[in-house]
Protein backbone atom coordinates (compact mmCIF):
# COMPACT_ATOMS: atom_id res chain seq x y z
CA UNK A 1 0.00 0.00 0.00
CA UNK A 2 2.69 2.49 1.06
CA UNK A 3 4.97 1.38 -1.78
CA UNK A 4 2.17 1.86 -4.32
CA UNK A 5 1.28 5.31 -2.97
CA UNK A 6 4.96 6.30 -2.97
CA UNK A 7 5.23 5.35 -6.65
CA UNK A 8 2.19 7.49 -7.43
CA UNK A 9 2.88 10.60 -5.34
CA UNK A 10 6.61 10.86 -4.48
CA UNK A 11 9.11 12.03 -7.08
CA UNK A 12 12.64 10.62 -6.87
CA UNK A 13 11.32 8.25 -4.19
CA UNK A 14 14.67 6.40 -3.91
CA UNK A 15 16.58 9.58 -2.94
CA UNK A 16 16.07 9.06 0.80
CA UNK A 17 18.64 11.71 1.84
CA UNK A 18 16.75 14.46 0.02
CA UNK A 19 14.85 16.53 2.65
CA UNK A 20 11.86 16.95 0.30
CA UNK A 21 11.64 13.18 -0.26
CA UNK A 22 11.95 12.54 3.48
CA UNK A 23 9.14 14.98 4.17
CA UNK A 24 6.94 13.35 1.54
CA UNK A 25 7.51 9.88 3.02
CA UNK A 26 6.86 11.19 6.53
CA UNK A 27 3.57 12.80 5.53
CA UNK A 28 2.53 9.71 3.53
CA UNK A 29 3.32 7.22 6.31
CA UNK A 30 1.71 9.47 8.90
CA UNK A 31 -1.49 9.74 6.84
CA UNK A 32 -1.59 5.96 6.26
CA UNK A 33 -1.02 5.39 9.98
CA UNK A 34 -3.87 7.72 10.90
CA UNK A 35 -6.23 6.01 8.43
CA UNK A 36 -5.38 2.45 9.53
CA UNK A 37 -5.54 3.26 13.25
CA UNK A 38 -8.90 5.01 12.87
CA UNK A 39 -10.22 1.96 10.97
CA UNK A 40 -9.00 -0.32 13.76
CA UNK A 41 -10.50 1.95 16.41
CA UNK A 42 -13.90 1.98 14.69
CA UNK A 43 -13.99 -1.78 14.16
CA UNK A 44 -12.81 -2.67 17.68
CA UNK A 45 -15.08 -0.12 19.34
CA UNK A 46 -18.17 -1.47 17.55
CA UNK A 47 -17.10 -5.07 18.24
CA UNK A 48 -16.50 -4.21 21.90
CA UNK A 49 -19.99 -2.77 22.23
CA UNK A 50 -21.58 -5.77 20.50
CA UNK A 51 -19.67 -8.40 22.49
CA UNK A 52 -19.58 -6.41 25.74
CA UNK A 53 -15.79 -6.96 25.88
CA UNK A 54 -13.83 -4.51 27.99
CA UNK A 55 -10.54 -5.85 26.53
CA UNK A 56 -11.60 -5.08 22.96
CA UNK A 57 -12.90 -1.62 23.89
CA UNK A 58 -9.65 -0.79 25.72
CA UNK A 59 -7.63 -1.97 22.73
CA UNK A 60 -9.79 0.25 20.51
CA UNK A 61 -8.84 3.37 22.47
CA UNK A 62 -5.20 2.26 22.34
CA UNK A 63 -5.49 2.42 18.53
CA UNK A 64 -7.02 5.87 18.86
CA UNK A 65 -3.92 7.01 20.79
CA UNK A 66 -1.79 5.45 18.02
CA UNK A 67 -3.62 7.64 15.53
CA UNK A 68 -2.51 10.56 17.68
CA UNK A 69 1.09 9.29 17.47
CA UNK A 70 0.78 9.18 13.68
CA UNK A 71 -0.47 12.77 13.71
CA UNK A 72 2.61 13.77 15.72
CA UNK A 73 4.87 11.99 13.21
CA UNK A 74 3.12 13.64 10.27
CA UNK A 75 3.35 17.12 11.81
CA UNK A 76 6.99 16.47 12.77
CA UNK A 77 8.00 15.61 9.21
CA UNK A 78 6.01 18.54 7.84
CA UNK A 79 7.72 21.00 10.19
CA UNK A 80 11.15 19.40 9.67
CA UNK A 81 10.81 20.02 5.93
CA UNK A 82 10.44 23.80 6.34
CA UNK A 83 13.06 25.90 4.61
CA UNK A 84 15.78 27.66 6.65
CA UNK A 85 14.92 31.10 7.95
CA UNK A 86 16.83 33.91 9.71
CA UNK A 87 16.16 32.37 13.13
CA UNK A 88 17.03 28.82 12.00
CA UNK A 89 19.70 29.13 9.28
CA UNK A 90 20.36 25.37 9.26
CA UNK A 91 16.70 24.41 8.84
CA UNK A 92 14.28 22.59 11.12
CA UNK A 93 15.40 18.98 10.65
CA UNK A 94 15.79 18.24 14.36
CA UNK A 95 12.03 18.52 14.80
CA UNK A 96 11.94 14.99 13.37
CA UNK A 97 13.91 13.81 16.41
CA UNK A 98 11.57 15.71 18.75
CA UNK A 99 8.50 14.08 17.20
CA UNK A 100 10.16 10.68 17.68
CA UNK A 101 10.80 11.56 21.33
CA UNK A 102 7.13 12.48 21.85
CA UNK A 103 6.03 9.14 20.38
CA UNK A 104 8.53 7.40 22.70
CA UNK A 105 6.86 9.08 25.68
CA UNK A 106 3.47 7.84 24.45
CA UNK A 107 4.90 4.30 24.21
CA UNK A 108 6.19 4.53 27.79
CA UNK A 109 2.79 5.76 29.03
CA UNK A 110 1.05 2.94 27.16
CA UNK A 111 3.42 0.36 28.69
CA UNK A 112 2.89 1.78 32.18
CA UNK A 113 -0.89 1.68 31.84
CA UNK A 114 -0.70 -1.88 30.51
CA UNK A 115 1.37 -2.92 33.53
CA UNK A 116 -1.15 -1.34 35.91
CA UNK A 117 -4.14 -3.01 34.27
CA UNK A 118 -2.30 -6.35 34.10
CA UNK A 119 -1.45 -6.29 37.80
CA UNK A 120 -5.09 -5.46 38.52
CA UNK A 121 -6.16 -8.49 36.47
CA UNK A 122 -3.75 -10.72 38.42
CA UNK A 123 -5.24 -9.51 41.72
CA UNK A 124 -8.81 -9.64 40.43
CA UNK A 125 -8.86 -12.20 37.59
CA UNK A 126 -11.74 -12.11 35.14
CA UNK A 127 -12.22 -14.62 32.31
CA UNK A 128 -12.06 -12.77 28.98
CA UNK A 129 -15.11 -12.93 26.73
CA UNK A 130 -14.94 -15.10 23.62
CA UNK A 131 -16.89 -14.87 20.38
CA UNK A 132 -16.17 -15.27 16.65
CA UNK A 133 -16.45 -11.48 16.24
CA UNK A 134 -13.72 -10.91 18.82
CA UNK A 135 -11.52 -13.54 17.18
CA UNK A 136 -11.81 -11.97 13.71
CA UNK A 137 -11.23 -8.43 14.99
CA UNK A 138 -8.13 -9.41 16.98
CA UNK A 139 -6.57 -11.36 14.10
CA UNK A 140 -7.25 -8.50 11.67
CA UNK A 141 -5.71 -6.03 14.12
CA UNK A 142 -2.56 -8.16 14.49
CA UNK A 143 -2.13 -8.39 10.72
CA UNK A 144 -2.61 -4.64 10.20
CA UNK A 145 -0.20 -3.76 13.02
CA UNK A 146 2.40 -6.22 11.67
CA UNK A 147 2.15 -4.47 8.30
CA UNK A 148 2.55 -1.04 9.95
CA UNK A 149 5.57 -2.28 11.90
CA UNK A 150 7.23 -3.69 8.76
CA UNK A 151 6.77 -0.64 6.52
CA UNK A 152 7.79 1.83 9.24
CA UNK A 153 10.89 -0.20 10.10
CA UNK A 154 11.85 -0.69 6.44
CA UNK A 155 11.53 2.99 5.56
CA UNK A 156 13.03 4.06 8.90
CA UNK A 157 16.20 2.10 8.16
CA UNK A 158 16.44 3.29 4.56
CA UNK A 159 15.92 6.92 5.57
CA UNK A 160 17.79 6.66 8.88
CA UNK A 161 14.70 8.17 10.50
CA UNK A 162 14.41 7.90 14.28
CA UNK A 163 10.75 9.01 14.15
CA UNK A 164 9.74 6.21 11.78
CA UNK A 165 11.70 3.59 13.71
CA UNK A 166 9.97 4.69 16.91
CA UNK A 167 6.57 4.49 15.19
CA UNK A 168 7.48 0.98 14.04
CA UNK A 169 8.37 0.06 17.61
CA UNK A 170 4.99 1.37 18.74
CA UNK A 171 3.25 -0.85 16.17
CA UNK A 172 5.28 -3.87 17.31
CA UNK A 173 4.22 -3.24 20.91
CA UNK A 174 0.58 -3.05 19.80
CA UNK A 175 0.99 -6.31 17.89
CA UNK A 176 2.29 -8.08 20.98
CA UNK A 177 -0.37 -6.56 23.22
CA UNK A 178 -3.20 -7.64 20.91
CA UNK A 179 -1.59 -11.08 20.51
CA UNK A 180 -1.61 -11.48 24.29
CA UNK A 181 -5.31 -10.58 24.39
CA UNK A 182 -5.95 -13.21 21.69
CA UNK A 183 -3.83 -15.92 23.38
CA UNK A 184 -5.28 -15.32 26.82
CA UNK A 185 -8.82 -15.30 25.38
CA UNK A 186 -8.28 -18.62 23.60
CA UNK A 187 -6.53 -20.13 26.65
CA UNK A 188 -9.35 -19.14 28.97
CA UNK A 189 -11.97 -20.43 26.54
CA UNK A 190 -10.40 -23.87 25.98
CA UNK A 191 -8.63 -24.53 29.32
CA UNK A 192 -10.32 -22.17 31.80
CA UNK A 193 -6.85 -20.93 32.87
CA UNK A 194 -6.65 -17.18 33.52
CA UNK A 195 -3.24 -16.05 32.20
CA UNK A 196 -4.39 -12.69 30.86
CA UNK A 197 -2.77 -10.65 33.66
CA UNK A 198 0.60 -12.46 33.62
CA UNK A 199 0.91 -12.20 29.84
CA UNK A 200 -0.01 -8.54 30.09
CA UNK A 201 2.83 -7.91 32.56
CA UNK A 202 5.36 -9.44 30.16
CA UNK A 203 4.09 -7.35 27.26
CA UNK A 204 3.98 -4.22 29.44
CA UNK A 205 7.62 -4.71 30.40
CA UNK A 206 8.57 -5.18 26.74
CA UNK A 207 6.65 -2.06 25.70
CA UNK A 208 8.31 0.02 28.45
CA UNK A 209 11.74 -1.26 27.40
CA UNK A 210 10.99 -0.45 23.76
CA UNK A 211 9.86 3.05 24.73
CA UNK A 212 13.01 3.62 26.79
CA UNK A 213 15.37 2.49 24.01
CA UNK A 214 13.42 4.53 21.44
CA UNK A 215 13.66 7.63 23.64
CA UNK A 216 17.39 7.05 24.10
CA UNK A 217 17.91 6.74 20.35
CA UNK A 218 16.08 10.03 19.67
CA UNK A 219 17.69 11.98 22.54
CA UNK A 220 21.21 11.02 21.48
CA UNK A 221 21.25 13.00 18.18
CA UNK A 222 19.59 15.94 19.93
CA UNK A 223 22.43 16.05 22.46
CA UNK A 224 25.08 15.68 19.75
CA UNK A 225 26.24 12.11 19.23
CA UNK A 226 29.48 11.03 17.57
CA UNK A 227 29.22 10.69 13.78
CA UNK A 228 28.88 7.34 12.07
CA UNK A 229 32.29 5.70 11.58
CA UNK A 230 31.54 4.90 7.94
CA UNK A 231 30.71 8.56 7.28
CA UNK A 232 34.04 9.64 8.82
CA UNK A 233 35.90 7.11 6.67
CA UNK A 234 34.18 8.42 3.54
CA UNK A 235 35.19 11.99 4.39
CA UNK A 236 38.79 10.88 4.95
CA UNK A 237 38.84 8.96 1.66
CA UNK A 238 37.49 11.88 -0.38
CA UNK A 239 39.85 14.46 1.12
CA UNK A 240 42.96 12.28 1.03
CA UNK A 241 42.31 11.23 -2.58
CA UNK A 242 43.78 14.59 -3.62
CA UNK A 243 47.56 14.38 -3.79
CA UNK A 244 48.00 17.97 -2.60
CA UNK A 245 46.59 17.06 0.83
CA UNK A 246 49.18 15.72 3.30
CA UNK A 247 46.76 14.91 6.14
CA UNK A 248 43.56 15.99 7.90
CA UNK A 249 42.62 16.60 11.52
CA UNK A 250 40.06 18.39 13.73
CA UNK A 251 37.11 16.88 11.83
CA UNK A 252 33.85 18.03 13.41
CA UNK A 253 30.43 16.85 12.23
CA UNK A 254 27.39 18.98 13.07
CA UNK A 255 24.06 17.16 12.67
CA UNK A 256 21.13 19.55 12.26
CA UNK A 257 18.71 16.78 11.38
CA UNK A 258 18.57 13.96 8.81
CA UNK A 259 20.04 15.15 5.51
CA UNK A 260 21.28 18.39 7.08
CA UNK A 261 24.93 17.88 8.00
CA UNK A 262 27.66 20.50 8.30
CA UNK A 263 31.29 19.40 8.64
CA UNK A 264 34.49 21.32 9.29
CA UNK A 265 38.05 20.05 9.14
CA UNK A 266 41.67 21.11 8.84
CA UNK A 267 43.55 19.97 5.74
CA UNK A 268 47.35 19.93 5.89
CA UNK A 269 49.00 21.30 2.75
CA UNK A 270 52.67 21.99 1.83
CA UNK A 271 53.81 25.35 3.19
CA UNK A 272 55.76 26.04 0.01
CA UNK A 273 52.82 25.29 -2.32
CA UNK A 274 51.09 27.87 -4.50
CA UNK A 275 48.30 29.39 -2.40
CA UNK A 276 45.94 29.92 -5.35
CA UNK A 277 46.36 26.33 -6.56
CA UNK A 278 45.83 24.94 -3.07
CA UNK A 279 42.76 27.13 -2.56
CA UNK A 280 41.29 25.77 -5.77
CA UNK A 281 41.92 22.20 -4.53
CA UNK A 282 40.12 22.98 -1.26
CA UNK A 283 37.14 24.39 -3.17
CA UNK A 284 37.03 21.24 -5.29
CA UNK A 285 37.04 19.02 -2.19
CA UNK A 286 34.24 21.02 -0.56
CA UNK A 287 32.05 20.65 -3.66
CA UNK A 288 32.89 16.94 -3.89
CA UNK A 289 31.85 16.38 -0.28
CA UNK A 290 28.60 18.26 -0.92
CA UNK A 291 27.81 16.19 -4.02
CA UNK A 292 28.86 12.80 -2.65
CA UNK A 293 27.80 12.94 1.01
CA UNK A 294 25.11 15.66 0.84
CA UNK A 295 26.85 17.73 3.50
CA UNK A 296 28.08 21.32 3.64
CA UNK A 297 31.83 21.39 4.23
CA UNK A 298 34.12 24.14 5.54
CA UNK A 299 37.83 23.33 5.21
CA UNK A 300 40.68 25.24 6.84
CA UNK A 301 44.12 24.99 5.24
CA UNK A 302 47.01 24.23 7.60
CA UNK A 303 50.45 24.86 5.99
CA UNK A 304 52.96 22.17 6.96
CA UNK A 305 56.72 22.39 6.51
CA UNK A 306 57.91 19.50 4.34
CA UNK A 307 61.39 18.48 3.27
CA UNK A 308 63.22 19.81 6.35
CA UNK A 309 65.32 16.96 7.74
CA UNK A 310 65.54 18.28 11.32
CA UNK A 311 61.78 18.83 11.50
CA UNK A 312 61.11 15.34 10.16
CA UNK A 313 63.61 13.78 12.58
CA UNK A 314 62.08 15.44 15.64
CA UNK A 315 58.57 14.68 14.39
CA UNK A 316 59.34 10.95 14.15
CA UNK A 317 60.90 11.02 17.64
CA UNK A 318 57.76 12.58 19.11
CA UNK A 319 55.57 10.03 17.31
CA UNK A 320 57.62 7.29 18.95
CA UNK A 321 57.20 8.85 22.40
CA UNK A 322 53.41 9.06 21.90
CA UNK A 323 53.30 5.40 20.84
CA UNK A 324 55.17 4.48 24.03
CA UNK A 325 52.61 6.32 26.15
CA UNK A 326 49.58 4.90 24.29
CA UNK A 327 49.15 3.74 20.67
CA UNK A 328 45.82 5.57 20.44
CA UNK A 329 47.52 8.98 20.66
CA UNK A 330 48.08 10.93 17.44
CA UNK A 331 49.43 14.38 16.68
CA UNK A 332 49.20 17.10 14.05
CA UNK A 333 50.38 20.66 13.29
CA UNK A 334 53.98 19.77 14.20
CA UNK A 335 56.49 22.57 13.78
CA UNK A 336 59.72 23.70 15.40
CA UNK A 337 61.08 27.10 16.42
CA UNK A 338 64.86 27.09 16.77
CA UNK A 339 66.67 29.54 19.05
CA UNK A 340 70.27 30.08 20.18
CA UNK A 341 69.90 27.99 23.37
CA UNK A 342 66.95 25.68 22.80
CA UNK A 343 64.33 24.45 20.32
CA UNK A 344 60.58 24.59 20.86
CA UNK A 345 58.54 21.65 19.55
CA UNK A 346 55.01 22.89 18.96
CA UNK A 347 52.22 20.42 18.17
CA UNK A 348 48.72 19.21 19.04
CA UNK A 349 48.01 15.77 20.52
CA UNK A 350 44.67 14.03 19.95
CA UNK A 351 43.49 11.83 22.84
CA UNK A 352 40.21 9.91 23.39
CA UNK A 353 37.62 11.36 25.77
CA UNK A 354 38.10 8.46 28.19
CA UNK A 355 41.91 8.64 28.21
CA UNK A 356 43.48 7.46 31.46
CA UNK A 357 45.62 10.62 31.94
CA UNK A 358 44.46 14.18 32.43
CA UNK A 359 45.53 16.77 29.86
CA UNK A 360 48.09 18.28 32.24
CA UNK A 361 49.52 14.89 33.19
CA UNK A 362 49.78 13.91 29.51
CA UNK A 363 51.61 17.08 28.49
CA UNK A 364 53.98 16.73 31.45
CA UNK A 365 54.77 13.12 30.51
CA UNK A 366 55.43 14.08 26.88
CA UNK A 367 57.76 16.90 27.98
CA UNK A 368 59.60 14.52 30.30
CA UNK A 369 60.21 11.97 27.55
CA UNK A 370 61.36 14.60 25.04
CA UNK A 371 63.75 16.30 27.50
CA UNK A 372 65.21 12.95 28.60
CA UNK A 373 66.68 12.33 25.14
CA UNK A 374 66.83 15.92 23.88
CA UNK A 375 67.84 18.30 26.74
CA UNK A 376 67.71 21.39 24.51
CA UNK A 377 64.16 20.69 23.30
CA UNK A 378 61.07 22.10 24.99
CA UNK A 379 57.48 21.15 24.15
CA UNK A 380 54.45 23.38 23.64
CA UNK A 381 51.50 20.98 23.47
CA UNK A 382 47.75 21.43 23.11
CA UNK A 383 45.57 18.39 23.83
CA UNK A 384 42.57 17.90 21.55
CA UNK A 385 39.74 15.41 21.94
CA UNK A 386 38.74 13.16 19.07
CA UNK A 387 35.35 14.42 17.88
CA UNK A 388 35.08 12.08 14.89
CA UNK A 389 33.63 9.10 16.72
CA UNK A 390 36.66 7.06 17.84
CA UNK A 391 36.39 5.91 21.43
Amino acid sequence: MVTLLAKLFIKNREDYKNPAVRQAYGVLCGAVGIFLNLCLFTGKFVAGLISNSIAITADAFNNLSDAGSSIITLIGFKMAGQKPDPDHPFGHGRIEYISGLLVSVIILLMGTELLKSSVSKIIHPEPPEFSPVILVILIASILVKCYMFLYNRRLGKKMDSAAMLVTGTDSLGDTLATSVVLISTLTAHFTELSVDGWCGVLVGLFVCYSGFTAARDTISPLLGQAPDREFVQQVNHIVMSHEEIIGIHDLIVHNYGPGRILISLHAEVPADGDILTLHDVIDTIEHELQKTLNCHAVIHMDPVQVGDQETERLKELVKGYLAQIDPCLTMHDFRIVTGPSHTNLIFDVVAPYNFRLSDSALTALIAEKVRADNPTCFTVVDVDKNMAGDK
